[in-house]
Formats: structure tokens, C-alpha cells, sequence
């Protein structure tokens, strides 16, 4: 069993999908702005798990994404091979850092405002 698909609760689908492709990187996997649906994925695992971007319009949904985001936890991680280099681009890319990428007990972390209403984690592996 793999996990083909995730999701996460966005302010606007159309405005997330620029942020994640546009701005983050990630590739189309579906777009659908009519219907506000909207798949991106990795460039490097363009056949990986797809993300899902969510609109937050159920009231649960909306309660539960601004909840994370006040209390400053992440809703998702991405990895990558080199945080600093990453931090670098994703920063001259406008991304705003909740914090700079910090060494913790399993790798280096750092984490960023997607501009859609989350918090997410950039994480590194250190062996």
C-alpha cells in the first residue's frame, strides 16, 4: 500500500496553486480552476503523492486549518537534500520564514508561510 494523494485546506485554490508552482516549485499534477480543484506534486517525484489544495470553505475545514496556523504547527513536511540551499531560493522567492533552518535532535528544520493559510515544515535528514 503506498500513499498516492494528501491534502491540505487552502484561504483559495487558484491563488495556492500559483504559490505552489509559481513560487514553491511543484508541478501541475490537475488543474481545474472552474471547479476549484487543484493537484501539484514534486518535480522530483512528478509520479509521487500528489497534493491536494483543499478549499477550506466547510467551516470545520476553516476552523481547523486557522487553529493549526494560530498555535504555529505545521499541517505538512517536505524534504529536501539541502535545507540551506532550498531556504536560500524559496526566500528570494518572497516565501516568509516562521523560522531559519535549525539543527533539532533528527535533521535541520525550518518553517514557512505558504501564503494560503498554513504553516509548513522544511525538513532535512541528518544522518
Amino acid at each position: 500500500m503506498k500513499i498516492k494523494l494528501t491534502s491540505i485546506f487552502v484561504h483559495d485554490p487558484i491563488q495556492a496553486f500559483r504559490f505552489y508552482t509559481e513560487t514553491l516549485g511543484f508541478i501541475s499534477r490537475l488543474y481545474l480552476p472552474q471547479a476549484k480543484l487543484a493537484i501539484v506534486a514534486s518535480p522530483e517525484e512528478p509520479n509521487g503523492t500528489g497534493l491536494l489544495l483543499e478549499p477550506n470553505d466547510n467551516p470545520l475545514a476553516k476552523t481547523y486549518q486557522e487553529g493549526l496556523f494560530n498555535a504555529g504547527f505545521p499541517v505538512i513536511v517536505f524534504s529536501t537534500e539541502d535545507i540551506h540551499k532550498e531556504f536560500e531560493r524559496l526566500k528570494q522567492n518572497g516565501v516568509v520564514f516562521r523560522s531559519e533552518p535549525t539543527k533539532s535532535d533528527i535533521g535541520i528544520e525550518a518553517v514557512f508561510e505558504d501564503a494560503c493559510g498554513n504553516l509548513i515544515q522544511l525538513y532535512q535528514l541528518v544522518p
